[in-house]
């Protein structure tokens, strides 16, 4: 049976913010002025590994871009969802399917079932919080 650790546990936050493994973010815009694109420029500037995932480019911030997770080439450690709630489930199956260790939904990003989906098969879920506002609060220390 997996370990059901509580959605946005602490632990869990921490150790997304001191994981040295791939972060996908799946619906990573190629518009600078989206908050995906912040957010990952962001997290490539404080040296993590940024995998675009994005149906329509294939290359965003200089990096090679893929159309959905199971077309990324080696281990993903966290997936980092900027899409509507109701695109959720897919790309939870996916995470599954990859081996991914976390399932981060981003601000505004709620869906209870997929977040259940990732749990039930042994990943860890941070859900309607932002990586890059968590990563700042985390390096301050509060």
């Amino acid at each position: 049976m997996p370990d059901l650790r509580p959605i946005n546990d602490p632990a869990v936050i921490q150790e997304v913010m001191d994981s040295e493994g791939r972060i996908a973010i799946v619906g990573l815009s190629p518009k600078e002025h989206r908050d995906s694109h912040k957010v990952a420029k962001y997290l490539i500037e404080h040296g993590h590994d940024v995998v675009p995932v994005h149906p329509k480019a294939t290359e965003i911030l200089g990096r090679k871009c893929y159309p959905n997770l199971k077309s990324v080439e080696g281990p993903i450690e966290v997936v980092d969802v900027f899409l509507n709630p109701d695109r959720v489930t897919n790309v939870a199956e996916e995470a599954v399917e990859i081996g991914a260790k976390y399932f981060w939904l981003q601000l505004g990003v709620i869906n209870d079932d997929a977040a259940e989906l990732v749990r039930q098969a042994g990943l860890s879920v941070v859900m309607d919080r932002c990586i890059k506002i968590e990563h700042e609060r985390i390096s301050r220390g509060s």
